[in-house]
């Protein structure tokens, strides 16, 4: 996941409005949306000009954890803290394996995962990455990847050079701090993530493709996933039970999803599956879309693992669905929490479509508890 848009105007909505009242998604809409669920969620982020998203929807999650735990309520993680520690993690792995595996901005689920299981947790206002007026890695990634890139070609290569990647990180990111005070308080990062409740074993990350047996784990097959973690494999009608009941129960997911689509509109405040082609509808048609609820194209295993085997479906962005909604129709919608900033009419917000979901997700994070028992059983949990 290594999306990445700068988004800077005002909020028009807040969250709370959007789990008190029938919402639309941009003015002048015919969508009348009724939260059926909403859970809680800090402010809306801007990953600015990076593409860390895995991370900034990964936090996010943690954060909603802690407020549905009772704890950290206004509490801000730092995204910038677990993107400079999986980078010296990613360059090994790329030096490893001779420059023949994924290198750069991009990551998973799996990252935030690991790091808080080997490294803990911290506030922003500990470690901010070096944050100016927004984020913006490009000089940085292009310094490291050519670093990289030399020592993965290398017939032999000095030890040494973890040192240089590091020098690099803490130039442009800052030295991560082995020890800080919050409230007055003294932590390590370790001590921290423990206080809060956050349990890397709690979460896990689940999937629906048919290339691999139902209810087995498997290395889901992206780019960025580097360090090759499995995810568990579910067929799709348990796949959105899964996500639908986690939120109805008082849960969030961590989403992973292709925003590539022409159904997908940030701007918009929408995610949908037109049930034609984009080709087949005209401009005006097209432009409806956004406004007027319309039927949808019916979502089927194996469509989706056709998507997915076509690379039409790729691992783009990582997003964190907070709530559940329905239109005037009673189609249901996943309630959305972006990290482009608060740009949209949704303030930051966005509604996916059940068809959006089911089509266009690769995999998504949830805590083991949210799950079904009945499929837990299955998928050996």
């Amino acid at each position: 996941m290594r999306k990445a848009l700068l988004m800077g105007a005002a909020c028009l909505l807040s969250m709370a409005t959007m789990a008190q009242v029938p919402l639309t998604n941009k003015e002048g809409s015919q969508y009348q949306f009724t939260v059926l669920k909403s859970q809680d969620a800090f402010t809306v982020q801007n990953q600015g000009q990076t593409g860390t998203c895995w991370s900034f929807s990964g936090l996010s999650f943690f954060e909603s954890e802690m407020m549905r735990n009772g704890k950290g309520k206004n509490l801000n993680l730092s995204e910038m803290f677990v993107v400079r520690k999986m980078y010296p993690l990613k360059a090994a792995n790329y030096v490893r394996m001779h420059g023949k595996a994924n290198f750069g901005e991009g990551g998973g689920f799996p990252d935030d995962l690991l790091c808080l299981r080997n490294y803990g947790l911290v506030p922003q206002e500990a470690y901010d990455g070096n944050r100016q007026k927004t984020y913006n890695h490009a000089e940085m990634t292009s310094l490291l990847e050519g670093m990289v890139k030399t020592l993965g070609e290398a017939k032999t290569v000095n030890p040494a050079w973890q040192k240089a990647v590091d020098g690099v990180l803490d130039a442009y990111l800052g030295a991560t701090p082995e020890k800080f005070t919050y409230n007055g308080k003294s932590y390590t990062p370790q001590s921290f993530a423990k206080e809060l409740g956050l349990n890397a074993d709690d979460y896990v990350i689940v999937s629906s493709f048919n290339h691999h047996p139902f209810y087995s784990q498997f290395v889901l097959e992206v780019p960025d996933n580097w360090n090759w973690e499995k995810v568990y494999n579910v067929p799709l009608n348990e796949f959105t039970a899964i996500a639908e009941q986690a939120v109805l129960n008082g849960y969030t997911l961590a989403w992973a999803a292709d925003v590539s689509e022409k159904g997908f509109s940030f701007k918009d405040g929408l995610a949908i599956v037109p049930e034609k082609d984009w080709a087949d509808y005209s401009d005006k048609e097209r432009q409806e879309l956004f406004t007027t609820p319309a039927k949808e194209k019916v979502i089927t295993q194996e469509n989706r693992q056709l998507a997915f085997d076509n690379f039409e479906t790729q691992d783009d962005h990582g997003m964190h669905i907070t709530g559940l909604a329905k239109d005037q129709q009673d189609n249901k919608f996943f309630i959305v929490k972006n990290s482009w900033g608060t740009g949209n009419y949704c303030g930051g917000y966005f509604y996916a479509s059940m068809p959006y979901f089911a089509y266009k997700t690769t995999c998504f994070m949830v805590n083991k508890k949210a799950i079904p028992k009945e499929i837990a059983k299955k998928m050996g949990i």
